[in-house]
């Protein structure tokens, strides 16, 4: 059958780690999936992320969910059949004043009643944690079993595995149209052909609240550019990942170092940045200081995109497919001597390469997760908030159980899209 005239059971779109997942689940089940990716899989965020499973300082809500996805996290190697370069070293964030200990005692507390296991650490028994570790810290937040994986490798190879199981994966088939009749989804009309579907589950990333606009879905929706960094080899200091207000790493199984500028991030105004303001303007203010702001080229390209005779409007996505994001030389340059005096120990570690990514988030900074309201069929797995990698499996298996008509594994209710029309969102004071 010829991709311009394919039927689906399920059609998804975007092929990093929570498309790929959902497919995987849902053809263990034998259902007919087609996977279509605008570009390449992993060609994003799931190849670009630091690679931390993390259950550790996210919003209370979050906390099943992402507790769920880790323990999917450590049989999917065995499952799959491939070396996902998983790690279970735990997590540590640092704490510099009594106020961030007294925020790390009052989340542990809540965590542990979810049933994390999860700890504030003194100085003294951060550094039997992790000797290396130098600084002014008074202690930290400690999570002994959070993780790590590669990011492309492993959605590369849960990719792999979805096509083992019969799913066909459409690399190179941007969507440029989904078709609705009497309410319902209908069909999915990429740049390679139309595939009738009466299920269609948008894992799009930064693209999803684009995607959904097609057929008048609202998805409030921020995309943030974050930076990352590989240092070349060093001696071993701790398979745990660590935090700090100025630096994240987590030391790979080669020795490397993958770093970053703590929570700071680039924030460019675009047509998307004016819509839904006001649900987002209290968690900005929250990050201002971590934020910087880029106003000019992004709004006037996307405003050129939506005049008539624009290549644009027939091609929506044909100006992302291989886009690099510019990554921040600054916060690069800023991570590595945070790093240096963080763990003098290793000597002067250089950087070997640097990339960027484009980072999907929600008001609340929490998944939105769910059919849509008002078009049967159309379901959205999107707002990871930098998290993606960390939810992976766990999202693919509920979104599968979701669409199939089962009771998923988690409660979904507090992920559901119409909580911010109905002023139930998550509250973000509630995250490390």
């Amino acid at each position: 059958m010829s991709a311009s005239d394919s039927k689906a059971d399920v059609v998804i779109i975007g092929a990093g780690i929570v498309g790929c997942c959902t497919a995987y689940y849902l053809a263990k089940r034998g259902v007919n999936v087609v996977l279509v990716e605008k570009g390449e899989v992993a060609g994003e965020q799931s190849s670009r992320a630091w690679g931390w499973v993390r259950q550790q300082g996210r919003n209370p809500r979050e906390i099943p969910l992402v507790m769920f996805a880790k323990q999917l996290w450590t049989g999917l190697t065995d499952e799959i059949g491939a070396d996902l370069e998983w790690i279970e070293g735990g997590s540590l964030k640092l704490a510099y004043t009594d106020g961030d200990l007294s925020e790390f005692e009052a989340w542990a507390r809540e965590a542990r009643d979810l049933g994390l296991d999860t700890t504030v650490l003194s100085r003294e028994a951060v550094k039997r944690a992790i000797p290396a570790l130098s600084g002014p810290f008074l202690g930290g937040i400690y999570t002994p079993d959070d993780g790590q994986t590669e990011p492309r490798r492993a959605t590369e190879a849960i990719a792999n595995a979805a096509r083992e199981n019969g799913v066909s994966l459409r690399t190179q088939h941007a969507v440029e149209r989904l078709q609705v009749e009497n309410g319902a989804i209908k069909a999915v009309v990429t740049e390679n052909g139309r595939i009738e579907t009466g299920k269609v589950v948008c894992a799009a990333g930064a693209w999803t609240a684009r995607v959904a606009r097609m057929i008048g879905v609202n998805v409030p929706q921020r995309v943030v550019k974050g930076t990352v960094a590989c240092t070349d080899p060093a001696p071993f200091v701790s398979h745990c990942t660590v935090m700090t207000p100025e630096v994240t790493f987590r030391q790979k199984r080669d020795g490397t170092f993958y770093i970053s500028n703590g929570t700071h991030s680039d924030y460019y105004i675009d047509l998307e940045a004016l819509r839904d303001v006001g649900l987002f303007m209290r968690n900005f203010l929250r990050i201002r200081k971590r934020t910087n702001i880029h106003l000019g080229k992004d709004l006037a390209d996307d405003i050129l995109r939506t005049l008539p005779g624009s290549p644009a409007r027939a091609h929506p996505f044909a100006h992302t497919i291989g886009v690099e994001p510019e990554p921040n030389t600054d916060f690069v340059d800023r991570s590595i001597r945070h790093l240096r005096r963080l763990l003098p120990s290793v000597g002067r570690l250089t950087v070997q390469r640097t990339w960027a990514g484009r980072i999907d988030a929600s008001p609340d900074a929490t998944p939105i997760l769910g059919e849509a309201p008002g078009v049967k069929g159309f379901y959205i797995a999107t707002g990871m908030s930098g998290h993606g990698i960390a939810m992976g499996p766990g999202v693919g298996l509920v979104m599968s159980q979701l669409v199939m008509g089962d009771t998923p594994s988690i409660d979904l209710h507090p992920f559901r899209l119409s909580r911010f029309k109905e002023k139930d969102a998550a509250d973000w004071r509630k995250t490390l």
